[in-house]
């Protein structure tokens, strides 16, 4: 058997000290699995004296993980800090330029720096793994980097955030509203202090960038995503799409065109008989199209301590067994450059919901500014103000509410900067109060995903 693969920690938070605990409870199934023992060497954190519920005595501390990262004892860093600069930054590069091994949960690090650390990586002969950055214990970067090696993707797609997912799902199932999910999110452990990254997309925005470059051979572009969050959802939203046979959720979405590679993160509306549609809670789930074997999806948790630690020590496993690939998938040095595809048109068509004034006229010049831009409306309902449970009188003789009302309307298939332009049309005819909500479709019955 071989000599032991020396393994350096760096942060011991939640998954560091799982990833610890792991290594502690199944060194023997991984040396049998490995063909060569893992053992865990050093640590680095800032506060020794912090309980964190695992045995760190046998283990080198180091106060910072820049000082780890050039030890000589260890053969892999595994990096658990976070952030996209700082001690994580530093501490990675410093391993990879010193030829040692990286395996790393950190998204937002390697959707700012990816490209500069897997050319490092690859010229110095070593693994830069990232499967924990996204979406937790699903194994989505190894189905992507090797399972489909023969496959060309098309589409990738999916719940990456397990938090708005969960935000979503309470919504929906309790009535609740955005900031009432939000803070029983928080107390629970599910939201951070500070949510800003979750519910506004960024979280999902870095964990798409890398699967686009793993899914399409090109170089990630986090600052071409298309980005929206779901602070704006509502429960009048939630409510219309499930009337409409539809639930909502936050995509992280990207294709390949003739044009180009799209990419987004927003809310789509769903089929209630799509895959998608039952992820519910802080569960994740990932779509990938491809050519010859179709579509595969991946659920499974997204966060926690276990599921991302069986991520990341599946990684080690691979470097233990000498298995070194590309870091996404092909060379750095051949990854394509990415072109952003152009705007082009919605299949699955729009939800539109308006608060308007009750007056002569109003839904004339509505229908108006829309076929201005040659949007086909499918369909437009007027809504009274009422509990869910209650029907809306909309007999001729009911009286007419004198408030704003809501008025859905769902359109058939447009181009995004149609909608824009026909909305801001409207918001200037005063016939409208308040922001209009627009959300995407997805119309295909039995697809697994939304199409941007």
């Amino acid at each position: 058997m071989q000599d032991a693969l020396r393994l350096g920690v760096a942060g011991l938070g939640t998954v560091g000290a799982s990833v610890i605990r792991l290594v502690q409870e199944h060194g023997k199934h991984l040396a049998v699995r490995c063909r060569r023992p893992i053992e865990i060497v050093a640590v680095a954190a800032r506060d020794k004296t912090r309980d964190r519920g695992v045995d760190l005595s046998g283990y080198a501390w180091y106060d910072d993980a820049l000082t780890l990262a050039h030890s000589n004892s260890i053969d892999v860093l595994v990096e658990l800090i976070g952030g996209e600069d700082g001690p994580a930054e530093a501490a990675v590069r410093a391993a990879l330029t010193s030829g040692k091994h990286v395996v790393t949960a950190n998204k937002a690090l390697l959707a700012k720096h990816g490209m500069e650390f897997a050319k490092l990586a690859e010229a110095n002969g070593v693994s830069l793994n990232f499967e924990a950055a996204i979406a937790g214990g699903i194994p989505i970067v190894k189905t992507l980097r090797e399972s489909m090696a023969g496959n060309s993707v098309t589409r990738v797609s999916g719940i990456l955030n397990g938090t708005c997912n969960y935000i979503l799902t309470r919504m929906e199932r309790e009535g609740l509203s955005f900031e009432e999910c939000l803070r029983e999110a928080q107390r629970l452990g599910y939201a951070e202090a500070d949510p800003t990254f979750d519910i506004e997309g960024n979280d999902t925005a870095h964990k798409l960038a890398l699967l686009t470059s793993l899914a399409f051979g090109c170089q990630t572009s986090v600052d071409s995503i298309y980005l929206e969050g779901i602070t704006e959802i509502t429960t009048a939203d939630i409510e219309a799409a499930d009337e409409l046979g539809y639930r909502i959720k936050l995509l992280g979405i990207a294709q390949r065109t003739d044009t180009g590679i799209e990419q987004r993160v927003h809310p789509t509306m769903v089929p209630k008989s799509s895959a998608i549609a039952r992820i519910d809670g802080v569960l994740n789930a990932v779509a990938v199209e491809a050519d010859y074997l179709g579509e595969v999806v991946l659920v499974g948790p997204g966060a926690g301590g276990n599921a991302t630690a069986s991520s990341v020590v599946a990684d080690i496993a691979d470097i233990a067994r000498g298995d070194l690939m590309p870091t996404m998938g092909r060379p750095a040095t051949e990854l394509e450059p990415y072109t952003r595809a152009r705007m082009r048109r919605h299949e699955g068509g729009y939800f539109i919901r308006l608060s308007v004034f009750d007056k002569p006229g109003a839904f004339a010049t509505i229908a108006r500014c829309m076929a201005e831009k040659n949007i086909s409306l499918e369909s437009i309902v007027q809504r009274r103000r009422a509990p869910r449970s209650e029907a809306p009188d909309l007999s001729a003789d009911a009286p007419r509410p004198t408030a704003p009302q809501p008025v859905i309307m769902i359109t058939y298939e447009t181009t995004e900067a149609d909608i824009k332009a026909a909305l801001e049309a409207i918001g200037r005819e005063n016939v409208i109060v308040g922001k209009p909500r627009m959300i995407r479709i997805e119309r295909k019955p039995d697809a697994g995903t939304a199409q941007g």
